[in-house]
């Protein structure tokens, strides 16, 4: 599986995503979930992807036209005028993609392929933008209403990002509150795993302003996660605490109480003096 998070603030995009891929248990490896593409100065976009690594690992090399001599590649996203048609291209090619991959392998295939993406940037004279593209192709852009996206094991660092999210942050608390939330599922599921990349984007900078593989043993995600883990306990102390009622008596559980038997059998209407067959048949309607 895979956790990867994209989030639209007022000064720019903010993303981040595992690297671990498993299939079993007993069959774990570490694969890049993020690229980016650039032109300096007039654009840059990046994705994230999670599900069948097949499939998402097919899709970006077809963006990079990867079957081609280097000197003949060319990348349709740089070239797209606007990022609406650059999700447009991701969006198709995802699509077409899983729809190949489900046909190649008949029924016994299909559903296995599936991948779902996010897609972010910014073109020149544009506003960044921030995508949620579906297996099905068809995507949705984030608004300050819902700032952020998630795919793969959104679950256990959703509401640390809900609660702490705010379109003002600096790039600095963006990134810490990101971290918080990729600690909080790294230790509630093993299918995510460490290390993580980061990429930060800056409104109208069309260069990445900082990238970096944040490694288990990176010191500063070390200290966030004691130190999260510290400040729960914290703040669980200081709230009020619950106070039982010892005038309140709570009723015991016991034994269901025995039911009525009904009086009116389940052959009522089977012997010799039985109504007639329609008054029968709007009874048991009743």
């Amino acid at each position: 599986m895979t956790y990867c998070v994209g989030m639209l603030l007022d000064k720019g995009l903010v993303l981040m995503s595992d690297t671990r891929t498993n299939s079993g248990v007993d069959n774990i490896s570490t694969f890049r979930k993020m690229h980016h593409w650039c032109k300096p100065g007039e654009r840059i976009i990046a994705a994230m992807t999670s599900g069948n690594l097949a499939t998402t690992q097919s899709v970006i090399s077809q963006l990079e036209e990867r079957n081609k001599a280097p000197e003949d590649r060319h990348n349709s996203l740089l070239e797209a005028p606007t990022m609406f048609q650059v999700v447009t291209i991701v969006g198709k090619l995802l699509r077409e993609t899983i729809q190949a991959g489900d046909a190649d392998n008949g029924e016994s295939g299909a559903g296995q392929f599936s991948a779902s993406m996010i897609l972010a940037g910014q073109i020149r004279g544009m506003k960044p933008r921030l995508f949620l593209i579906y297996p099905e192709g068809n995507f949705i852009e984030a608004s300050f209403d819902t700032p952020f996206f998630q795919i793969g094991e959104t679950k256990y660092g959703r509401p640390i990002i809900l609660r702490g999210y705010d379109r003002r942050l600096s790039f600095e608390n963006a990134v810490k509150l990101l971290m918080v939330s990729f600690d909080s599922t790294l230790k509630a599921n093993l299918s995510v795993g460490m290390p993580l990349d980061m990429l930060v984007l800056e409104r109208d900078g069309f260069t990445p302003l900082h990238t970096q593989r944040i490694t288990d043993g990176d010191p500063y995600f070390r200290q966030i996660s004691s130190g999260w883990g510290e400040a729960l306990k914290r703040a669980l102390d200081a709230l009020p605490p619950f106070e039982f009622d010892p005038d309140e008596e709570l009723p015991l559980a016991g034994p269901p109480e025995p039911q009525a038997e009904s009086r009116t059998g389940a052959n009522d209407f089977s012997d010799a003096r039985s109504p007639d067959p329609a008054h029968a048949k709007v009874a048991a309607v009743k």
